[in-house]
């Protein structure tokens, strides 16, 4: 039985979450595609549904912060709502700003599609529907012995490569293949059971929760380069890379502890026994944690749980961080000021039309689209080229990925988050610049 656990559910979890089917002239991975037929069937009822979660989640954040007795930590209720008063703050103006938006009331400025018309229309439909899939099938990739298997296989090199442990190449795939979300699910949840340290939850979720093909190819077509999309997925992956094996060697990620998330929690060995190869301690140790997975029951409960902590734990923070971060871009010319001494910079670098592509570099810490939106009407493919392939590196977006890992469990503020994302610009950007003159 618990080979057939190992073989059968794993292979289930590997095809939803990271293998590519076609779908709608392109394809996809089973996961996201029962998200985008979930969101054609709900159709606008999504936006309400939206609202009422958030909504949810703030109300009942305060009546637990409020009657704590009620609601204890360790309560399948209180794990949910009972936080702390920053994120209960957070919850509070997530809620406020999803009402304005979705009422278009108070100001424009909160509803416009420029600032929280984007998240509301663009971005809460699809977390809604990727979280519920996602999180309740999580648990196939989790508790049947694929992640020990895969890191049995990968160890040796993702650890001198990466400084990270073999299983984290499972959480690398689900973001490439499907979304950056997804991996950022994964990691969390990894590091609160304790097979991942602080230092490589914080790795993983920062540096390998990448964007999405998919996405990838939307950012391209706004930019109008779709004839040179080859050319531009490699340099995004080649650039990628490099930041890859740059960040976890650097401050702020190399000064986080390799300590767990409780001090229960011991790791896990990867070293090979002798007697072993990779393959077949692998499957030992597959077998094993197969035999100590929970039952049917167990399964729907897990699942129902990840759902509710990506509910009303996260779509909150993402339209509160998000909708701010948009405004600040929108309405202020703070990133048009720190975009400013790029200029010689790319100058320097031979960048036609530097001014340009300067005042996207740094807005696209609040939204990966907005680099393509802004660089659009630039005359010059080469300058279209390297800030489409900057936006989808920098990988650090409050509006998604970032606003996810801050309500994460994921041990990274938000000054880290800031930090990492000015480090994977500057080594990036050079990366990128060197394979457009190349191209060019």
């Amino acid at each position: 039985m618990s080979k057939f656990k190992f073989i059968v559910l794993s292979l289930i979890g590997l095809f939803l979450f990271v293998t590519p089917v076609p779908y709608q002239d392109s394809s996809s991975v089973p996961v996201a595609i029962l998200a985008e037929e979930l969101l054609n069937l709900l159709d606008d009822s999504i936006y309400i549904i939206a609202l009422i979660l958030v909504t949810i989640s703030a109300l009942m954040s305060i009546v637990a912060k409020l009657m704590p007795n009620r609601f204890p930590d360790n309560s399948f209720i209180g794990s949910v709502f009972n936080v702390s008063g920053f994120w209960l703050t957070v919850r509070i103006v997530g809620m406020f700003f999803i009402i304005f938006t979705y009422f278009e009331i108070i100001w424009e400025g909160f509803y416009s599609m420029d600032t929280g018309g984007t998240i509301l229309i663009d971005l809460m439909p699809s977390l809604v529907a990727v979280f519920f899939f996602a999180s309740f099938f999580l648990p196939l990739l989790l508790n049947y012995g694929l992640l020990e298997f895969i890191g049995a296989l990968f160890t040796k090199i993702m650890r001198p490569v990466f400084t990270l442990p073999g299983r984290s190449t499972v959480d690398n795939l689900a973001s490439w293949l499907g979304d950056g979300t997804i991996g950022v699910l994964l990691t969390s949840r990894q590091y609160e059971d304790g097979y991942y340290t602080k230092r490589e939850a914080a790795v993983i979720g920062t540096t390998f929760s990448v964007v999405s093909i998919t996405f990838t190819i939307v950012v391209v077509q706004q930019v109008g380069l779709m004839h040179m999309f080859l050319p531009i997925y490699l340099t995004i992956l080649a650039a990628g890379l490099v930041a890859a094996i740059i960040m976890p060697r650097i401050p702020p990620l190399s000064r986080i502890p390799d300590t767990y998330y409780t001090e229960k929690n011991e790791g896990v060995d990867e070293s090979i026994p002798s007697g072993y190869n990779a393959f077949t301690w692998g499957y030992k140790q597959a077998i094993n944690r197969a035999e100590k997975s929970p039952g049917i029951r167990s399964f729907f409960k897990e699942g129902t749980k990840n759902v509710m902590d990506m509910w009303f734990g996260v779509l909150p923070i993402v339209m509160a961080i998000g909708t701010l971060g948009l405004i600040v871009a929108t309405y202020t010319p703070l990133f048009t000021w720190l975009g400013a001494p790029f200029v010689p910079i790319l100058e320097l670098l031979q960048i036609p039309e530097a001014a340009a592509a300067a005042e996207t570099i740094l807005v696209g810490f609040t939204d990966m689209f907005l680099p393509a939106l802004l660089i659009g009407d630039v005359a010059s493919e080469m300058t279209r080229f390297i800030i489409a392939a900057l936006s989808v590196t920098q990988l650090i977006y409050l509006s998604e990925v970032g606003g996810v890992i801050l309500a994460s469990k994921v041990p990274v503020n938000f000054t880290k988050l800031v930090v990492i994302f000015l480090l994977r610009t500057l080594i990036t950007l050079p990366v990128i610049i060197l394979f457009a003159h190349f191209l060019f």
